[in-house]
């Protein structure tokens, strides 16, 4: 059998320490800022953190592509030629169309490896909790879980992924799209921090929301714990270059509240990043299906 090889992209807000524990590679996006395209670099070769957030805070949008197509013939081609099979864990696709273009290059790309397999997954998840699956198919794939084997586990457990996050101002969800002015204008004079969550569509939602930052970080943790039952399963803090102590504030409520095996923390990169602005933090978790519908 040939071995698996687990890919996902430049959504999944994977640190390098899982992608390097669990040996998994990531096909790139593109960012676009004043006409020039970039990779989308989960560990921020091109720009840091704070170089990225403050374009934004200046008020320039920065805006993203798909995996472009001959991305995902370079990254394919390069595992089918080592000899393995390959699950790719897309970004969902009520966020973006590489989940698709993934299926069309995989398709086109087999015809030349008869006895290969490429599987590209919906995931239904953006984010950390598109990288939680992908750690999560790592370890089924170390059990011995061979590629098709894998994708049905992740099918099946896909909606598990929990997730809730905030951000500092509304202004950059309208200008992806994800809320109309007025109420982008109305929340920011008002002070109202929204919390969102991936329904079980994989679409990012507002599910409620907080007066205030504070109370808008304490709600997003209140509400994982809800969810979260497993003492042995991970929490992921994701962040876009927010101040220390509010991130160490959110790790502290998690490590209190909620019982769980490992805390990761990391940044929220250049993709999502461009769609939720300067500030916005999320908390991820396995625990209770997933059945809210936006």
């Amino acid at each position: 059998m040939r071995p698996v090889k687990i890919l996902t992209d430049s959504c999944s807000d994977l640190i390098k320490e899982l992608r390097d524990q669990y040996d998994i590679d990531y096909a790139k996006m593109q960012t676009v800022y004043e006409g020039k395209e970039q990779w989308a670099s989960l560990d921020f070769e091109y720009y840091t953190p704070k170089e990225l957030y403050d374009i934004m805070r200046a008020g320039n949008r920065i805006t993203t592509t798909q995996v472009p197509p001959d991305e995902f013939k370079r990254i394919f081609t390069k595992y089918l030629d080592e000899g393995y099979n390959i699950v790719y864990i897309a970004c969902a696709s009520k966020q973006s169309n590489s989940v698709f273009t993934g299926e069309k290059v995989a398709q086109d790309l087999l015809k030349n490896y008869p006895d290969a397999e490429i599987y590209c997954i919906d995931p239904l998840n953006a984010s950390a909790g598109e990288g939680m699956l992908s750690v999560r198919a790592a370890r089924y794939r170390d059990q011995g879980l061979s590629a098709k084997e894998i994708t049905d586990k992740i099918l099946a457990e896909r909606n598990l992924v929990n997730e809730f996050f905030t951000v500092q101002s509304l202004t950059y969800l309208h200008k992806a799209g994800r809320v109309k002015a007025s109420k982008a204008f109305l929340g920011n004079l008002l002070g109202v921090k929204p919390i969102l969550t991936a329904d079980v569509n994989g679409a990012q939602v507002p599910i409620s929301k907080a007066k205030g930052r504070q109370k808008s970080l304490e709600t997003i943790v209140a509400m994982l714990k809800e969810k979260v039952t497993d003492p042995e399963e991970d929490v992921y803090i994701i962040h876009a270059d927010c101040k220390p102590e509010e991130v160490e504030f959110v790790r502290g409520l998690v490590e209190k509240e909620i019982p769980c095996k490992n805390i990761y923390v990391g940044y929220m990169g250049p993709i999502i990043g461009a769609s939720c602005g300067p500030e916005a933090i999320g908390v991820w978790g396995f625990g209770e299906e997933v059945t809210f519908e936006g």
